[in-house]
């Protein structure tokens, strides 16, 4: 019933406007939906957001300028769980494209550099669900605290593809394309080519 509501009303709305009309509003939409957006995050310059956009602890997070992002970005800067306090930090450079369905998780610290591009369902956190040992492991998953082996840093110029995994304590050097679904559970140099799981270098540029 409730897909055929929609479907009606789509084609309401069909039969008023054009495609290339609709596109136009819903650019204007996003237009104010990421002014609106804007005065939640620590710092923020130039928004292209389109709605919607997942927040947790904007203002834990800075945004450089000319930042676009594609529909359903997931931003978590957590800085409480299970009544343990977090300091987490969220850095966004210059000139960052994020496409669809993208989540990034911060406990600790994740740097993005500038000229960045992510593909569409990258998931970058820098942490887990409890550390490997037998105190945790008998804990239901969503009952272990959180743990963070280190700050995720992604550098200048670093094209990530589709369905990648970036983990904790991972540096990506500049000038690095990483493959699509690839699994980055170790850092790597600059000027280099990766893929698979877990992730090793495929050539150097």
């Amino acid at each position: 019933m409730k897909n055929k509501i929609v479907t009606i009303f789509i084609n309401v709305i069909s039969f008023f406007f054009s495609f290339s009309t609709s596109i136009k509003l819903v650019n204007r939409f996003n237009l104010l939906y990421s002014f609106w957006i804007k005065k939640n995050f620590k710092k923020a310059e130039n928004l292209n957001i389109s709605y919607p956009i997942y927040l947790k602890g904007a203002k834990y997070i800075t945004v450089g300028e000319n930042f676009d992002c594609d529909q359903r970005l997931r931003l978590d800067a957590i800085d409480e769980f299970l009544g343990e306090k977090f300091s987490p930090e969220i850095i966004i450079g210059n000139n960052v494209s994020i496409q669809k369905d993208c989540h990034i998780g911060a406990i600790n610290r994740i740097v993005i550099g500038n000229n960045v591009l992510l593909a569409s369902k990258v998931y970058i956190s820098d942490h887990s669900h409890g550390e490997i040992n037998k105190n945790s492991i008998l804990l239901p998953p969503s009952r272990r605290k959180l743990f963070s082996k280190g700050s995720v840093i992604i550098e200048d110029n670093v094209w990530i593809g589709e369905g990648v995994v970036v983990l904790p304590g991972v540096t990506i050097g500049e000038n690095t394309i990483v493959g699509a679904n690839a699994v980055v559970t170790k850092s790597i140099l600059k000027n280099s080519v990766v893929g698979g799981n877990p992730a090793r270098v495929i050539r150097e540029l």
